[in-house]
């Protein structure tokens, strides 16, 4: 947060305005290109969508309320605070094999909970989870309730088949089944792929003059330091063809 402030402040100094809202809605038929937030109407020669992508939560009890606490969404960014713990992860397929993987390198304990008998992972993945000595998986399995007042101690799980409740030690609970791209208001805009993730060649999307970058664009990374190297990139995209149409 520190380093995002000085950002911001950074920007500032050299001109940028910043608008604290949400844009609800936006028109990229023709330029100048139109975004709203609610009635208010901003327009703009180019555009650069940097909205995101948001990880998928399971919606259960204690989840919400330890959010930061012990729960996460991101093993490489909060992984080095559960050294020596046990920790738990959420999910079957590749991110989550990673994650788990990942976590190894810090917790004393990963326990893998699953709803099938089997990872929709690719086969080595799941393998190198499966032959991990630190790694327990709990197949059929689905977290009910995560457990704690101001830290995460536990999960209550029960077993699908058997419909068995009951709870499991944990201080982390990572959820790994997925993100959602934040692009529902560019639907009909730009070109999304079958996920919704805006479809870029490099920063540049389908809408000569419209960019993206970050986590709305990348699937594979969704780092801090990788979505603010394809924000700058977009930037200077941006700025060249701007200077173009000036040409």
């Amino acid at each position: 947060p520190d380093l995002m402030e000085q950002f911001r402040k950074q920007a500032e100094r050299f001109g940028t305005r910043m608008v604290s809202s949400n844009v609800t809605r936006v028109d990229f038929s023709e330029r100048p290109f139109r975004a709203w937030v609610d009635d208010d109407e901003y327009q703009a020669d180019a555009v650069i969508i940097s909205t995101g992508a948001s990880a998928r939560w399971l919606g259960i009890p204690g989840e919400e309320r330890l959010r930061g606490y012990g729960v996460s969404a991101c093993a490489t960014c909060d992984g080095f605070f559960f050294r020596d713990r046990e920790i738990v992860v959420i999910g079957g397929g590749d991110s989550a094999m990673e994650e788990a993987l990942f976590l190894t390198k810090f917790a004393s304990k990963v326990t893998v909970i699953h709803r099938r008998d089997e990872f929709r992972a690719s086969k080595i993945m799941a393998q190198r989870v499966i032959d991990h000595d630190k790694i327990e998986i709990l197949w059929d399995t689905v977290p009910e309730e995560v457990l704690g007042e101001s830290g995460v101690t536990g999960v209550k799980v029960r077993n699908v088949k058997t419909d068995e409740a009951y709870e499991i030690a944990a201080e982390g609970f990572f959820v790994a089944i997925g993100h959602d791209p934040n692009t529902a208001i560019f639907k009909g805009q730009v070109d999304l792929d079958d996920e919704g993730y805006v479809i870029a060649d490099g920063t540049r999307t389908s809408v000569e003059g419209v960019f993206a970058g970050g986590d709305v664009v990348d699937k594979v990374y969704r780092q801090a330091i990788t979505a603010a190297g394809m924000g700058c990139a977009a930037a200077l995209d941006a700025e060249r063809w701007l200077e173009e149409q000036e040409g």
